[in-house]
């Protein structure tokens, strides 16, 4: 109800344009999750914009746009920027990218030509080639069983399940290339093939796409979803629906806060797309901004533990007292040393303590006996690559070290290594 409120009266053909926006959306996803996990976005940006000719071209011959007629000039033209670019790479010896780039770029700039020469006997303006005609969707309709529907979001609709049933019926092939296509190629599986469908494919989103968002647009739509559902999880199936699904969150949000603030919706669209992949590059798990200050912050925690129950060790080893905190962090780690159990109220090591930091000592002693025999360092320079690596030792690489030194007694320095028991 909120929702239509913020419409107002035409709320019906402003959720025309959002089903629109979210099936095109949808559509670009399950596409550009294949293009951005086989490293080929690139080629994907070049065929959104090399279909335009192709599309043109349909046009003059009589196609309409979104038809069957404008679908297959599209595909040709995709199909052509692929050749052309293989032409320029194997022939000429152009670099890939750079070879798509030049692809591309001329024949974009041949379909906008063309719709200039042409504008007066073709229905397309070079404004929404590059930035869609969302809002107007709603008024391009076909009556279908009673109720008119946008001819826009049929195709987009149509083209959507097609490109869905292709990948559900070609998903362990698609899987299998996807992450190493010479393997698959050498299994027998059609790569190259595959790879045509691909871009065929992608192709097919793009007019989809191509008057809801444009030429230009439309790139954000195939790569930016996908590239933030591949931060977020880590197996294919997972990836493209969290991208559809983020997807038709952009095209939803990005339609309503355009109509709240009076501006492009393609736009408005594409800026939401950008704002969901800069908190995914946040909140990602394992990989994510804020997942890895917390993990360097534990580790900063736990070292800091780790050498103040040292510390202690050591000092009552040689019968001394440890020297007094000093810093708001040893102090912050000293009380939750003896809030856990690990050191008493007068400092001395209670027996989990002493566990863990008999452990630590010993790691360092025995990585100094490792590089006291193997590395010849002088005694004076085994202590500070001993004191970083102490904390990533554990009990099976104690193990092989102290196996291969010869289960040794005591460090270079001729002090005690603790047993590991």
């Amino acid at each position: 109800m909120d929702t239509l409120n913020l419409l107002g009266g035409s709320a019906g053909m402003h959720l025309w344009a959002i089903a629109t926006a979210a099936v095109v959306a949808a559509g670009c996803a399950v596409v550009g999750t294949l293009l951005v996990v086989r490293r080929m976005s690139l080629l994907g940006d070049a065929i959104s914009h090399a279909v335009l000719p192709g599309i043109v071209v349909a046009v003059l011959l009589g196609g309409r746009p979104g038809g069957l007629w404008v679908l297959v000039g599209a595909v040709v033209a995709a199909l052509l920027t692929v050749w052309l670019t293989q032409v320029l790479h194997e022939g000429v010896g152009m670099s890939e990218d750079a070879g798509a780039g030049v692809v591309f770029t001329t024949l974009f700039a041949l379909g906008v030509v063309l719709i200039t020469l042409a504008a007066s006997r073709i229905d397309l303006d070079p404004s929404c080639v590059l930035y869609g005609i969302l809002e107007l969707v709603p008024f391009d309709t076909l009556l279908l069983g009673g109720v008119e529907v946008p001819r826009a979001f049929l195709t987009a609709g149509l083209v959507f399940l097609c490109l869905l049933g292709g990948v559900t019926l070609l998903w362990k092939e698609l899987l299998a290339s996807a992450f190493d296509p010479a393997a698959a190629a050498a299994a027998g599986l059609p790569v190259a093939g595959l790879t045509t469908g691909l871009l065929a494919a992608t192709a097919l989103a793009t007019v989809a796409g191509f008057e809801a968002v444009g030429a230009i647009l439309v790139v954000a739509m195939l790569v930016v979803p996908a590239a933030a559902a591949e931060l977020l999880v880590h197996r294919l199936h997972l990836v493209m629906g969290v991208a559809i699904a983020l997807g038709v969150l952009g095209g939803i949000v990005g339609y309503l806060a355009a109509w709240q603030f009076n501006t492009s919706a393609a736009g408005m669209i594409a800026v939401v797309l950008g704002i969901e992949y800069a908190l995914a590059v946040l909140l990602a798990p394992g990989h994510g901004i804020l997942a890895r200050a917390w993990a360097a912050a534990g580790l900063a925690w736990r070292v800091a533990c780790e050498d103040r129950l040292a510390v202690q060790w050591r000092a009552e080893e040689g019968g001394e007292r440890a020297a007094d905190a000093t810093t708001v962090l040893t102090r912050l780690v000293c009380l939750w040393l003896r809030g856990s159990g690990r050191i008493a109220a007068d400092g001395r090591l209670l027996p989990l303590g002493q566990t863990e930091a008999m452990l630590i000592v010993r790691s360092h002693r025995l990585w100094e006996a490792w590089l006291g025999r193997h590395a010849e360092l002088p005694l004076d320079h085994l202590h500070p690559p001993a004191e970083w690596i102490e904390h990533h030792l554990g009990s099976e690489v104690r193990r092989r070290i102290a196996a291969d030194v010869g289960q040794p007694a005591g460090d270079p320095h001729g002090r005690t290594i603790p047993p590991e028991d």
